[in-house]
């Protein structure tokens, strides 16, 4: 069974503003974080099949229910994540101790190299791609690609509103992903095309409500509610979706996968 790390919301709320979708002015409602995060872990575990592990929140941690960003995963080996903003650079030493507690070999970028994990970091088969701009940088990916002994191509992110790849790219099978390709320059939208044989285009309106930043477990896909033409291109492809209202996660700039970290290869 694939395993996914979660942090409970206990702590989560909008409490300052790294990205063009948290606004202090329209706050997160704890009680309903709660019932969306747990309707997320139910279709996780029982719909999906996964098993889920929880890290403990921490206070003054607002984002730490986003576990993507914690570091990235190939076998035993955690790259850590070494954020950009202040904001978040407290999450790394909670993160840390859990991948210590659990006997993972632990890895990381230099200091002063910003790199925030499976958000900007996604396997589709044995390739690496890897997202920069807003928040991992660029020279990060070859340092990880070394780290991890693997093949990375790197996408620039010209949307701001999708900050990390994992909001605009999502990898399906080896072969397959659905993505927003106006999230990405041109450069990347070919680089895209050439080395990913099928692809499905996410509609704008959709793509809004994150979309791409799905859960894929084999056949299983578990994303946000309100994204039916996505829904439908899955099931057409013989996938089975599993869709879950988070909009309080919006809020903050996160959905499904935001709210996720894989603990194993699944492609």
């Amino acid at each position: 069974m694939p395993s996914l790390l979660m942090v409970p919301p206990d702590h989560y709320g909008v409490e300052y503003e790294i990205n063009p979708w948290m606004r202090r002015s329209n706050p997160a409602s704890p009680e309903i974080a709660r019932r969306q995060w747990e309707g997320l872990y139910r279709a996780l575990t029982e719909e999906a099949g996964a098993t889920v592990l929880q890290a403990a929140p921490q206070p003054g941690m607002p984002d730490m229910v986003f576990t993507a960003n914690a570091g990235l995963m190939r076998g035993r080996r955690v790259v850590l994540s070494r954020f950009r903003y202040p904001e978040r650079q407290r999450e790394e030493e909670p993160f840390r101790r859990w991948f210590q507690e659990q006997g993972y070999e632990m890895v990381e970028v230099p200091p002063g190299t910003s790199f925030e994990g499976e958000g900007d970091a996604l396997f589709l088969g044995d390739t690496l791609f890897s997202g920069y701009y807003h928040r991992t940088e660029a020279r990060a990916h070859r340092l990880v690609g070394e780290l991890l002994g693997c093949r990375v191509l790197s996408l620039e992110l010209v949307d701001p509103h999708f900050y990390h790849l994992d909001t605009c790219f999502c990898p399906l099978d080896a072969e397959t992903v659905a993505y927003y390709p106006a999230a990405f320059d041109e450069y990347g939208r070919r680089v895209i095309e050439a080395h990913v044989p099928h692809r499905i285009e996410v509609e704008a309106e959709e793509a809004a409500r994150f979309a791409c930043n799905a859960v894929v477990l084999g056949r299983h896909v578990v994303l946000n509610a309100g994204c039916p033409m996505l829904e439908r291109q899955l099931r057409e492809r013989g996938f089975v979706s599993h869709s879950t209202p988070l909009d309080e996660f919006l809020k903050a700039g996160g959905s499904a996968k935001c709210l996720t970290l894989h603990l194993d290869r699944w492609l």
